[in-house]
């Protein structure tokens, strides 16, 4: 499957930071504190991205996670109501997201770490279960792996060779 890079500099992001942990490393002279922050980019029209900063302070931590997160942009298929195109099962490491197709009026339906890729890709209608594992680091990727798997009814047709009809029935 090819990946297409997204130009980050065109797109107006805006972040969200999932999580903020303080971690240590314990040396010869005493403990080291950092901070990594897991922070979710997207434009709210179809373009999402997660990154993780590493930093001795907060707000570093942050910059460099919006950074690494607009680096990794991916697209996102939606359909006409604001929905993925059909129901999908993202799984990073132990985590697995169920992303599920949902009808106009629904809203989002999902839990903390899926809610943040969802909201910042611009999903309106979906409703989400996050299946395994709780890491927040996990969940989100997971969940952006299964937004980066789903495909238009259009890609579909012209891998199959058959018309958008044929397979949506």
């Amino acid at each position: 499957m090819k990946q297409e890079r997204i130009d980050a500099g065109s797109l107006e992001l805006n972040e969200k930071v999932v999580s903020i942990k303080r971690v240590t490393k314990v040396v010869k002279g005493g403990r080291n504190m950092r901070f990594t922050a897991l922070v979710v980019v997207g434009d709210g029209n179809g373009h999402v991205g997660a990154g993780l900063g590493k930093a001795t302070e907060i707000p570093e931590a942050i910059r460099k996670g919006k950074e690494d997160a607009a680096k990794n942009l991916i697209d996102v298929a939606l359909d006409e109501n604001g929905s993925i195109t059909y129901d999908f099962i993202g799984k990073f490491g132990g985590a697995s997201v169920l992303l599920k197709k949902a009808p106009e009026g629904t809203g989002v339906i999902a839990g903390g770490p899926a809610r943040a890729v969802i909201e910042m890709a611009g999903i309106k209608n979906i409703r989400t279960k996050s299946l395994g594992s709780n890491n927040k680091q996990n969940v989100v990727l997971a969940t952006i792996d299964g937004l980066r798997q789903i495909k238009t009814p259009e890609a579909v047709a012209k891998l199959r060779g058959k018309s958008v009809e044929e397979i949506i029935g």
